[in-house]
């Protein structure tokens, strides 16, 4: 089959899913096209089955602001054309599936027909796409995509209850490919980052507001009271300046390494003993599923999807939203015996296998056959 998958091309889940998922499907023997305004970073390597289309979009005077939906409809009715694409798989309802839907409408009317599945990642829902501005546009293009999924139950759950939903949502996670992890690293440096008596500490997000960076902070401070630790900071966002100020205020700036973005995730993780995610919310909380899979129990927030990710007292544990002590008292717990240490990353990667890409893509392809039978019925 030939797909057309739509995304944001950078650090952030919603990218990483879709491009993983479009390599997957190349190695299944689906030709993939990606096309999106720069090659999505984890997108390594182009081949004879997967294609990247860039979409430009010219700047003109008039214009306060770009107009992207219409320069990626315009891309995506050219594209559709030039390679035959038969679906279009489209990550975020806005302006992404918005846009499918213009690029379909145009399509038909040069006797091309096209189904659009969108898949729903959570900020789209959560945070943009219920604004007041957005909330009708939203709703619109969720409601005339083909077939709808969203990465968890509690994703769907938020998605009817916020918008008049006429569409079936199915429920498919996201996923990690258990080959690429399979301690690659005999000596992954972690003497580099900490001393042998120092348990290494890891967070990993964009730095907004909603990953509550203030908490991780203040985790670590309560967990360095107790025992030698270091805290590693990977990610770029607005939140890191002010997460700078306060391990200054704390006195704990030469404890914590800020990296930035890093195309290291993997190596990082792998001389890891905990990963922190206190969000306010998560749909999914892929971040914490890549700390699973290298071994890395998981302290974090019981919001949103993540229950549906890391199990208390099995992956990690969870803790309500904003209980700093709690988190604390549950990370001290890990971390203060070697032995329970061992189990609980044992058990972490266990909880992750059950998320294999290899479970999880063949759930896609039911999907576009769901999409593109409908298209053959003649009900599109």
């Amino acid at each position: 089959m030939r797909i057309g998958i739509v995304c944001y091309p950078t650090f952030g889940g919603s990218g990483v899913v879709a491009t993983e998922l479009g390599m997957a499907l190349a190695n299944l023997g689906h030709e993939i096209h990606f096309i999106t305004y720069k090659q999505p970073v984890r997108l390594a390597l182009l081949s004879g089955k997967i294609h990247f289309h860039e979409v430009n979009v010219p700047e003109y005077p008039l214009f306060h602001y770009q107009p992207y939906e219409l320069a990626l409809s315009s891309k995506l009715v050219d594209m559709v054309k030039l390679y035959k694409i038969e679906i279009l798989h489209v990550h975020y309802a806005i302006p992404h599936a918005y846009a499918a839907y213009m690029a379909k409408e145009m399509l038909k009317t040069q006797g091309v027909h096209i189904p659009i599945v969108t898949t729903l990642h959570g900020t789209d829902i959560t945070l943009v796409g219920n604004h007041p501005f957005y909330k009708p546009a939203v709703t619109f293009s969720i409601n005339k995509s083909d077939v709808v999924t969203s990465v968890s139950k509690n994703l769907k759950d938020d998605t009817n209850r916020l918008f008049d939903i006429e569409n079936n949502i199915h429920v498919i996670p996201n996923f990690i490919d258990l080959t690429k992890y399979k301690k690659q690293y005999a000596d992954c440096g972690r003497s580099i980052m900490a001393a042998d008596n120092e348990r290494i500490i890891t967070h990993i997000s964009n730095f907004r507001k909603v990953k509550r960076i203030d908490d991780v902070i203040q985790i670590f401070h309560g967990i360095q009271k107790v025992m030698p630790a270091r805290l590693i900071m990977v990610g770029e966002g607005p939140e890191k300046e002010p997460a700078e100020d306060l391990c200054q205020e704390l006195g704990i700036a030469n404890k914590v390494a800020f990296l930035g973005n890093s195309n290291e995730v993997d190596k990082i993780l792998c001389y890891s003993d905990l990963f922190l995610l206190p969000s306010e919310t998560e749909s999914f909380g892929l971040a914490a599923l890549e700390a699973m899979v290298n071994e890395v129990p998981v302290i974090s927030s019981n919001a949103g999807g993540i229950p549906e990710v890391n199990k208390h007292g099995v992956s990690g544990f969870l803790s309500p939203i904003g209980d700093v002590d709690d988190m604390i008292a549950n990370a001290l717990h890990i971390l203060s015996d070697d032995q329970r240490l061992e189990k609980f990353k044992q058990q972490a990667r266990n909880q992750a296998s059950i998320f294999d890409i290899n479970y999880v893509v063949p759930l896609y392809e039911e999907i576009y056959e769901i999409a593109y039978n409908k298209l053959i019925k003649g009900q599109l």
